[in-house]
């Protein structure tokens, strides 16, 4: 399965960018590879689920390749295949301060989804959720 969506990997768990075009999909990611991330692939993702879990990773002519609005395309190191642990969609709103957990399916796996769209803290958070998670 394809999504228009961009993936980035930190400490080998995956976080699924969603949103529509000119969302902030890429500038999120290179954001989050700024403090550390690396660039799994980039406006297209390949999934697929192997022993119940969905790994993201890139189409070939992709790969190491992000775009940069105003600046072009930029080399990044390839990243990929990696486990999804988390997704985030810069297309829906999310209007709660203290939300509840969500969930979007995918290949038939339910994993956590955070809601957007694009604000200034929102990598350190992602970020944040990756690398210790969320209180419940």
């Amino acid at each position: 399965m394809q999504v228009h969506a961009t993936t980035i990997a930190m400490q080998g768990r995956g976080l699924l960018i969603l949103g529509p075009s000119g969302s902030g999909k890429s500038t999120l990611a290179l954001e989050l590879m700024a403090v550390g991330a690396a660039l799994v692939a980039d406006d297209r993702t390949d999934l697929d689920e192997r022993d119940g879990q969905v790994v993201a990773s890139c189409p070939a002519p992709l790969r190491g390749r992000i775009e940069a609005r105003g600046l072009g395309v930029l080399a990044a190191d390839d990243a990929g295949p990696v486990p999804l642990a988390l997704i985030v969609d810069l297309g829906r709103r999310e209007d709660a301060r203290m939300p509840q957990s969500r969930k979007h399916e995918l290949l038939g796996i339910a994993l956590p989804l955070v809601l957007g769209p694009y604000r200034p803290h929102l990598y350190a958070a992602l970020r944040q959720i990756l690398l210790r998670g969320r209180v419940a």
